[in-house]
């Protein structure tokens, strides 16, 4: 099964940064794909009353990238480990056998 390329962003919680005049994630962010009813751990969005952020990519609620992480307090481990941020594998074959 294929992952898709870009996952949004499903949070508890939201902030409006007025210098963007955007609305961003804040609290718990789960991955969330586009066209489903739940996260990629499993949790349904509207009974877990999350809030959908389509315009935010996966990448930019981690801690590490600081674009829309200001907020976010915590980062789902099962979603960041069916999402993840790796887009490639952390190894490389160099010499394949023949």
């Amino acid at each position: 099964m294929s992952r898709p390329t870009h996952y949004a962003v499903a949070a508890s919680g939201e902030w409006f940064d007025e210098d963007d005049n955007t609305r961003l994630p804040a609290g718990e962010v789960h991955a969330w794909e586009r066209g489903k009813n739940q996260t990629v751990c499993g949790l349904p969005l509207h009974r877990a009353r999350l809030r959908r952020f389509a315009h935010v990519g996966w990448a930019e609620v981690q801690p590490d990238s600081g674009g829309a992480a200001d907020r976010v307090a915590r980062v789902c481990p099962r979603c960041a480990a069916g999402a993840g941020p790796r887009a490639e594998p952390s190894w490389r074959r160099i010499a394949p056998r023949p």
